[in-house]
């Protein structure tokens, strides 16, 4: 099993993508849940899926995209907050 920097040492040499962020929330029982994040002009989401397979890992989850000709900044909602406002 390949180590975090490896993995993003292979993520980051994808084409399209430049620059890459790996964080590792948890260690259960032999299994590691990280989170990575991705940052690219053209990123091809089946060349990543295969990196992170063939590195012995499998993708849970896709929480956010951000596309456009500028990005911008996420707006906190009252969904963030638990919605407290109802309360």
């Amino acid at each position: 099993m390949p180590t975090m920097l490896n993995l993003a040492d292979k993520l980051g040499d994808l084409e399209g993508i430049a620059g890459v962020d790996i964080t590792l929330f948890e260690i259960d029982n032999k299994v590691e849940n990280i989170k990575i994040t991705l940052e690219g002009n053209d990123i091809d989401y089946q060349e990543v899926a295969e990196v992170i397979q063939d590195s012995g890992g499998s993708i849970h989850s896709i929480d956010k995209v951000s596309t456009g000709r500028q990005l911008i900044d996420e707006a906190e909602t009252p969904q963030d907050a638990g919605a407290r406002w109802m309360r």
